[in-house]
This record gives structure tokens, sequence and C-alpha cells, in this order.
């Protein structure tokens, strides 16, 4: 089996080599984890693992048009409904190569080598997991240029913005996305250091998969617990769990949040689900959220009383417009200090400027019934 890997290896590093024109150019890269990277100046077939509208946003309507594999399963098995969405508007994509996912062990160095890429561009948690695989591709012929928007951070998010400008040749369309994220979070950041002492809320976030009988993770440090930090909220899940996890349910009503996050997604086959994304009616949204209403000991919860019960779009975490979210929460939690900014017309904005699709759906939202 290993030889075989090895013939096929070395078999598709000399295709690869030979497939890039002698006189073709080189640019020199620097990635999120900071190596330094030899890419084709102009690449023509790139292996997308991840950030698939970030991709899109920078890259520019036609991007895809040089896209000749994707790890197909973190996108339709992840995110349904948005798959669902752009594959109609882009049928390409369903002709492209899937190399498999690295978490769920189905990643093929075999597939990658068959597509023949110019270069790979992978998350940071993707490089770190695949290991000697990546080494391996490296081998072949094929640079992997690392990004990381999962890190959370305006700098990462700028970096790896600027490095798909660089790789895609759109430079200036990728200043001008970085740019606006840097100066709507220093925005958000700015308002928050003019708090009133005590005004931070206690917030709970769960993710909306299973529905309301079943008790599914919420984040500490990471995903949205690390914006409610950002948000200089208390985030009932600090110290209670690593990263993601269950609380249990007489924590949360021993803690009497006074937000609640239900974090909804376009999950296939999951019929309680929080349904969030495009194409998705707030009405079904709102459906789905009330459920959760009806969990023993909720109705005392002061997030429930006051109407402060909110969905947000998983999706959309860890993104190029999910300063929207960071928006949107903050004018959730404070909403007196964050009263004329409107998330939702940030959102719209980005989608009609950067986006190939018409932006409709449901991607942040309050439970009717009180509150702000």
């Amino acid at each position: 089996m290993f030889k075989t890997l090895a013939r096929g290896v070395a078999a598709a590093a000399f295709a690869v080599t030979f497939a890039i024109p002698a006189w073709a150019e080189n640019i020199t890269l620097t990635d999120t984890m900071g190596r330094t990277v030899d890419v084709p100046e102009d690449p023509q077939r790139i292996l997308l693992g991840f950030y698939f509208e970030d991709f899109m946003a920078v890259a520019g309507p036609e991007a895809y048009d040089r896209v000749v594999a994707i790890s197909k399963d973190t996108w339709a098995g992840w995110r349904s409904l948005q798959w669902q969405t752009y594959s109609d508007a882009i049928p390409r994509l369903e002709e492209l190569t899937d190399v498999g996912e690295v978490e769920a062990g189905t990643f093929s160095l075999e597939a990658v080598i068959a597509a023949q890429p110019d270069v790979a561009v992978l998350a940071a948690w993707q490089y770190k997991a695949l290991g000697e695989i990546a080494d391996r591709m490296e081998a072949a012929g094929i640079p992997i240029v690392v990004l990381d928007y999962n890190a959370q951070t305006v700098e990462m998010h700028v970096k790896s913005t600027e490095l798909l400008g660089e790789l895609m040749g759109a430079q200036e369309r990728s200043k001008t996305l970085a740019d606006e994220y840097a100066t709507a979070v220093a925005e958000v950041e700015s308002r928050l250091e003019t708090l009133p002492e005590g005004a931070a809320p206690k917030v709970y976030v769960e993710l909306g998969r299973k529905g309301m009988d079943s008790v599914d993770n919420s984040y500490a440090g990471t995903q949205w617990g690390s914006v409610i930090d950002q948000l200089g909220a208390t985030n009932i899940a600090n110290g209670q769990i690593s990263s993601w996890g269950k609380l249990s349910p007489e924590y949360v009503l021993a803690q009497n949040p006074q937000v609640i996050l239900l974090a909804g997604s376009g999950w296939a086959g999951l019929d309680q689900a929080v349904v969030m994304g495009p194409g998705v009616d707030d009405a079904l949204t709102h459906e789905r959220m009330q459920a959760y209403l009806a969990r023993p000991g909720w109705d005392g919860l002061d997030a429930v009383k006051t109407g402060k019960v909110f969905g947000i779009y998983h999706g959309g975490n860890r993104t190029l417009y999910d300063y929207a979210f960071l928006q949107f929460l903050a004018k959730a939690m404070y909403p007196e200090q964050f009263a004329d900014i409107d998330p939702q017309a940030s959102l719209d904005r980005f989608f009609a400027t950067y986006m190939p699709i018409e932006f409709e759906g449901s991607y942040m939202t309050q439970l009717p019934g009180g509150g702000n």
C-alpha cells in the first residue's frame, strides 16, 4: 500500500512539475504560520480546503474558474444550505474534485495529486492535522498556503485576506476588504471602552443543532465564546468547559443569563434544529427558537423575561463578514451604546459588494416578544 502511494506521489510530482511551464514566474509569500512559500504568480489550478466565501469575496466573481478541487464535506456537509445556494449560482462547484475531509479521516493524498493543483490553500487547522500528508503534498510539487480566519483576531483576518489577494492578483480588492474589517472592529472596540461599570451582562450561547430536548455545545474562548469575551461580557461557559462542550441545565438556570444566543445553521436532516442561513425565513428560525423557551425553568431566566433571546448564523463566524455579527451582539448586549449601528445593513452591503449571490436569509435575529 505504502509503495503504491509512494509511486503515485513520485509520478504526480513529475506530472505537476512539467505541468507548469519552465518560464512561469513564482512569487514568495509568507503565510499565517510564518512559512515562506514559493507559488506560481498566476495560479490556474487551485485546491481550496476551507474559507469558501472568503475566497470568493477576495478573488471576485470568477474566482472558482481557477479552482479544481475542494474539501467538499467542509462545505456541503457542514453548511448544507450554504452549499446549495452557491452551487445553484455556480454550477461548476458540483464538478470539482473532492479530496475528502481532514477531521473525518477521508482526506485523500491520491485525489489531491490527481487534481494536479498549482497550489493548495488550507486552513491552519487542516494543515496541522494533515502533518506528514502535507509534507508529501509539498514533496509532490504542490505548495501550500495556510490561512487562519479561525484565529478570530484582526491580525489573522487581515493577514489571510492579504495573502489571498497576493495569490489571486487581487491586491487592491483584498486591501479594501481588510481595511473595512479592521475599521469595523475598531469602531466596536472603541465604544466598548466607554461602557459604564457593571454594564456587562451574563451570556449563555448554545449550538441550536439538536432542538430543545437535547442540550448541545456551548463555547469558551473559541467560536462564539471568543466573541463574547471580545465584547467584555461574562460568558457563563468560561471555566466550565474547554473550548466547547455542554453545560448542565441546572448550571444554566443557576447562572441566570441576561442574554441567550442560539447558534443556528442549515444542517441537513435535523428537523428540530434552529435553521438559519441563506434562503431561510425568519419565521422558521423564530419557530425553532421558540421551542427552547419551553425548557424547564427557562421562563424564569432574565434573558427570556426581557426578550433577550437571539439567533446567530453559526456559519458566519470566523469569516470576512463576521464583523457584522460582532456589531449585532454588541447591540444585543449594550443596546444604548450601539443604538445607531445597523448590523443587518453591514451584512447586506458586504454581500451586495463582494459576493456572487443576492443576499437573503436569516443570519441574525431576535426572538419577538420583548427587549430592544
